[in-house]
């Protein structure tokens, strides 16, 4: 499951005509930076605004941090009544903020799957400094517990200064923010805001190589040498051999459709119909979680594709949709629940039942890892649905579901048992804190009780460390909805086809809990096929450990055996001659 990850891309959009300003608000026209204070650290933004000759604003943000010389054109720019608003469609990203004269900014909220409080201030943001002789690519590695974690360093000088990102692919962390970089004579050092972290070492003669020291608090320091690569070779895509090329023996359709139940929702996706007259039987594809679009594209992964392309090559219909708020969707995804995802999964399961080549009666979700819990939320209240097949689909409660992710993603990540055995007592006081509230506002005080000193430093965050970094994680609607969500009353209503699979070597969905909670809940239904599918992680690659930092590296985006289980089994239960 994937949550809270904000970058800024370059997708272009178009720009609407400005609305008329309150005259208590400046002319928006110029340029704008303000910080968002994310779990990766602080992120600036610059927003510059232009005037067209007839009269309409367009504007570009550009995330100096992690896209320097990106500016990446807004789709709408307004101000109103003293609020300026702009919109960046296709990422899903948005601004909405009130003019304060007396701070001369414009404060107010951005979103981006989460909602960060951001203030926008007049003019472009401040310089860095320039650091000589440090450009291009730095790799190394960091050993933590017997776990051997790669570390890489971007150094890229630009007219506003020396950047530095950190990537550690292990972690599944790309583009971290680096303060303070510094070099005097061939001495280098900077810092990690995000979570204490410092590293000092000594530049070769030759400048190609870094020797130093590794320092995070509460944990011993490691040594780390870091080494720049040889010439700046173009970026190579990752191999991905299973994302389906043309030409397809199947039919292609974009499709769009409204949530009935919820205004201002609308979604896009995909149909892929089998060649032949029908009518089909077809399965919904439910993605996990993290705003998502059709193809649940993840590290070049495309894997609601592969799905979509196999089933269909086997006769099944199959209908993948951008999540609300994502791509070509609409709607509002930061303050969405999984509750609300699953109106969004009834409302193409409607769409399906209007067409004449699909079969009514063998319409059924097909749901990962989140997805796999928002399928039995949405067929609590549609008994229409023929069947669910879960693919890591959680069965045990959702915080201690959290809490064991934790734990095998961080043994995975170097932590060591006393580590871990220090921050779960926090982890799950602050969890029980959200989820216990009477109100939203009731878990977050308590929320924030949890987090004394003695707490921060137990989760091995600095004393300089925000707590609202981490209030901010867990603020959202989705989060408090997560924690409270037991799946075993909506499983144990199910009474059609259900098959739940699990890789053994799923990190982020435990197998044998997970499958033994589900066939449990089941255990009312009289058709239920269970699976734990040797050597699988949580993406259903075929892996080595199941860490999370394979993911990129497996050019395998779904196994075949578990394509094969999928299709096997709708056949069986739907196929042309049932």
């Amino acid at each position: 499951m994937r949550r809270f990850a904000l970058v800024l891309l370059a997708f272009a959009g178009l720009a609407t005509p400005q609305a008329g300003f309150a005259q208590a608000a400046p002319d928006p026209v110029g340029d704008w930076h303000g910080a968002l204070q994310t779990p990766q650290g602080a992120i600036t933004l610059a927003v510059t605004v232009s005037r067209a000759p007839d009269g309409s604003l367009k504007a570009t943000v550009e995330n100096t941090d992690q896209g320097p010389g990106n500016k990446v054109p807004m789709s709408s720019v307004g101000v109103q009544d003293g609020t300026f608003a702009f919109e960046v469609a296709q990422v899903g990203a948005s601004f909405k903020g009130s003019w304060v004269p007396a701070e001369q900014s414009w404060n107010g909220i951005f979103k981006q799957g989460v909602e960060l409080p951001l203030k926008l201030i007049k003019g472009p943001p401040p310089a860095r400094p320039v650091v000589a002789g440090l450009d291009g690519t730095w790799s190394g590695t960091i050993t933590r517990n017997a776990a051997t974690l790669r570390l890489i360093l971007h150094i890229r000088t630009t007219p506003q200064g020396t950047i530095i990102l950190l990537d550690s692919p292990d972690q599944m962390a790309n583009g971290v923010p680096v303060q303070g970089l510094t070099r005097e004579g061939q001495k280098v050092s900077f810092k990690l805001a995000v979570n204490g972290a410092s590293y000092a070492g000594l530049l070769s003669a030759d400048a190609m190589h870094i020797a130093g020291i590794w320092t995070v608090p509460n944990r011993p320091d490691a040594p780390v040498d870091f080494t720049r690569s040889q010439g700046t070779s173009a970026l190579v895509p990752p191999k991905r051999p299973q994302t389906p090329q043309p030409p397809f023996p199947y039919t292609a359709e974009d499709v769009s459709f409204d949530n009935s139940v919820e205004s201002g929702v609308h979604l896009a996706g995909t149909l892929t119909l089998p060649p032949g007259k029908g009518p089909f039987p077809a399965a919904i594809l439910i993605t996990g979680s993290g705003p998502q679009d059709r193809d649940e594209t993840l590290l070049g992964h495309k894997p609601f594709w592969v799905i979509a392309d196999y089933l269909s090559r086997r006769g099944i219909a199959v209908l993948r949709v951008d999540d609300r708020g994502t791509a070509k969707s609409t709607g509002d995804f930061a303050k969405a629940t999984s509750a609300d995802f699953a109106t969004d999964a009834n409302a193409a399961f409607a769409f399906l039942k209007t067409r004449k080549d699909i079969r009514p009666n063998a319409i059924g979700f097909i749901g990962h890892s989140e997805g796999g819990m928002v399928g039995p939320i949405a067929m609590a209240t549609n008994k229409q649905v023929a069947f669910l097949v879960m693919m890591a689909g959680p069965g045990t409660a959702l915080d201690q579901l959290m809490l064991s992710q934790r734990r095998l993603i961080g043994a995975a990540m170097g932590q060591s048992e006393a580590e871990m055995n220090r921050t779960e007592p926090v982890m799950a006081a602050l969890f029980k804190a959200v989820a216990s509230g009477a109100t939203s506002a009731d878990g977050l005080a308590a929320a924030r009780a949890v987090l004394t000193p003695e707490a921060m430093s137990a989760l091995g965050l600095p004393p300089t460390a925000s707590k609202e970094i981490i209030i901010a994680q867990i603020s959202t609607p989705w989060f408090r909805y997560f924690l409270r969500y037991d799946p075993a009353p909506n499983l144990r209503a199910i009474r059609v086809p259900v098959l739940a699979m699990n890789g053994s070597l799923d990190r982020q969905v435990p197998p044998a809990a997970n499958l033994a909670a589900i066939r449990a809940a089941l255990k009312d239904d009289k058709d239920v096929t269970i699976v734990e599918l040797p050597g699988l992680n949580h993406l259903f690659q075929t892996a080595k450990t199941g860490a999370v930092g394979e993911y990129a590296e497996i050019e395998e985006t779904v196994a075949p055996i578990a394509l094969d289980r999928m299709a096997t089994w709708i056949d069986a239960h739907f196929g042309a001659r049932k």
